[in-house]
């Protein structure tokens, strides 16, 4: 009885070494197989991506991929105490196809400024590069100057190398990128005032150029999606000239619809199109209303003054996404009261995020419905597209609060990512 009980473990164990060897060696040969037929498979959910080391606002924000591998990137930006103290030059970035991965800190972000912290930069990834543009610096009077240095990031080696200065230096600017190749920084602040150029960098070339200017008052602060050639540009803050008295700031209600000329990269067609806050408001969208009537309706609610009830965001989180039909741009987020970097309104009144998203058809041409965010939030730079969610990296939430979550946002279906 003895020896058959033996035997019959042993051969129990037996059989466990050999499947353990089988599943050691056909398991690596499943996840080849899956990456190379349906693409990498993400590490975890989503939804599970974890916090950032530490809170931050008003961060440069990049998507850079390397040998089958998809990084997040943090640059600069604001600590919880939201004082000139709080301005940092930080960066993280994060393995998005490694399960279980938390943000790690790479090499700060070089500088030339005295001041080694920026706010309101922007940041482009494309390919494993990462693109880190602009900002401006607080001194402890608050006297704030924009940066005139440029970063390309390479996540292989973790090193910065510095490129071409901007023509024109600029901070709380918008950025989207064009062919792999193109980055398009859309107006901003530089220095004393608002500037509405559209500068272009080659990345292949390290050269700048001037695109078609914005046809409408200069702003900072804006948000922009891009898919293909089609863009779309909304909101951010003008200067107001007063009559015997300081200049003011006023949240801009103005959206621009642009194509990029296939055969000249530098060429944007320029259209003004129906702010989203009107267009939601008509319902331009019904069914039973045609693409022409609906354009008409919106056109006569524009001249009869209802534009005046347009409500502008500022520091929305912004992107494009790819559709059936072509495409759409996505805006999230920001806040209806433009604020100084604190969060404290130019008015004095404290600033609180939107709860609401809206979409541009690039088909149709027109404003969908607004759609709610589970969690509102202000302060983005940008909005960054990963396995058919959107990401919202830092940034501030209710009463001010800086953020160190990555609120994810899943797409309809029909919708996914434009890389």
């Amino acid at each position: 009885m003895i020896p058959l009980l033996f035997t019959a473990v042993i051969r129990k164990v037996i059989n466990k070494i050999i499947n353990k060897k089988i599943n050691q060696v056909i398991s690596p040969v499943i996840s080849i197989l899956l990456v190379l037929f349906f693409g990498a498979v993400p590490a975890y959910a989503v939804t599970d991506i974890a916090p950032l080391p530490q809170p931050v606002s008003n961060n440069a924000v990049a998507l850079v991929q390397s040998n089958q591998h998809t990084y997040l990137l943090s640059f600069t930006g604001l600590g919880k105490g939201k004082d000139y103290q709080d301005v940092h030059n930080k960066a993280w970035a994060i393995n998005l196809s490694s399960p279980n991965a938390q943000w790690q800190a790479i090499n700060p972000v070089p500088h030339v400024a005295s001041l080694a912290g920026r706010l309101a930069s922007i940041a482009i990834g494309i390919n494993d590069k990462a693109y880190v543009f602009g900002g401006y610096t607080v001194a402890e009077n608050h006297d704030e100057i924009s940066t005139i240095d440029n970063y390309q990031y390479s996540i292989n080696n973790n090193q910065y190398t510095r490129i071409a200065d901007m023509p024109v230096a600029v901070d709380d600017t918008t950025a989207a990128s064009y062919q792999q190749r193109y980055i398009y920084l859309f107006g901003g602040w530089h220095n004393d005032g608002n500037i509405n150029l559209v500068q272009v960098y080659d990345t292949q070339t390290n050269t700048w150029a001037q695109a078609s200017p914005m046809p409408a008052p200069a702003v900072f602060g804006q948000a922009v999606g891009m898919v293909g050639n089609k863009l779309v540009l909304c909101d951010g803050v003008t200067v107001q000239a007063n009559i015997n008295a300081r200049r003011s700031y006023q949240a801009s209600h103005v959206c621009l619809y642009g194509e990029i000329n296939p055969d000249n990269h530098l060429r944007i067609d320029w259209q003004l199109l129906p702010h989203y806050s009107v267009a939601a408001n008509i319902e331009a969208s019904q069914s039973q209303t045609t693409e022409s009537s609906a354009n008409q309706s919106i056109v006569n609610s524009v001249e009869s003054n209802t534009v005046t009830t347009a409500t502008a965001h500022y520091r929305m989180a912004a992107t494009g996404i790819k559709t059936a039909t072509g495409g759409q741009i996505v805006f999230l987020g920001g806040s209806d009261n433009p604020y100084n970097y604190s969060g404290i309104g130019y008015n004095g009144h404290p600033s609180e995020p939107s709860s609401y998203g809206y979409r541009f058809d690039l088909a149709t041409k027109q404003w969908l419905t607004p759609f709610e965010l589970p969690q509102p939030s202000m302060d983005h730079r940008a909005l960054v597209c990963w396995q058919n969610h959107l990401l919202r990296v830092g940034g501030m939430l209710g009463h001010q609060q800086v953020s160190q979550q990555v609120l994810t946002t899943p797409l309809s279906t029909g919708q996914s990512c434009t890389q």
